[in-house]
């Protein structure tokens, strides 16, 4: 998607897609106790999207990830989930840093980073495809 980052196509998911999809969360859940997790609205419990913390083995890297669908963009939603992820992820797991993959041109997960306190890293590839790694560092307790 041009404007927020997403793995939504136009159309609906086919079933075996989906289901592969929900293997591997599972499996991440189960093997390093962190995963993706629904975003639902607090008012009815409406599913608007996913965020979570996802391994991506060819980084050795932990990425906090958004996604949204489009008719809940602008809310406030992306940030205050993945704040709750990436509370939760410096609270219990060992990771020294996460990261946030932001494909070029998707200003609104750019700001969602920044806002979280997320800096560029690097240019990488993920599904061949350009990325930019931000990267936030495990806050550190200053004494007193």
């Amino acid at each position: 998607m041009p404007t927020r980052r997403s793995t939504v196509s136009s159309g609906p998911t086919p079933i075996k897609q989906a289901l592969e999809r929900l293997t591997a969360i599972e499996s991440q859940w189960t093997e390093r106790g962190h995963g993706l997790c629904a975003i639902e609205l607090k008012s009815n419990g409406e599913f608007i999207g996913r965020s979570g913390l996802q391994y991506w083995e060819q980084f050795d890297e932990v990425e906090l990830g958004w996604t949204l669908r489009a008719d809940s963009w602008g809310h406030g939603y992306a940030t205050e989930a993945a704040q709750a992820c990436l509370d939760w992820g410096f609270a219990n797991l060992d990771a020294d840093y996460f990261t946030a993959l932001v494909r070029p041109g998707n200003e609104a997960s750019v700001k969602v980073a920044e806002r979280l306190g997320f800096t560029p890293r690097r240019e990488d590839h993920l599904h061949d495809r350009p990325v930019t790694v931000y990267a936030l560092g495990r806050p550190t307790q200053l004494p007193g």
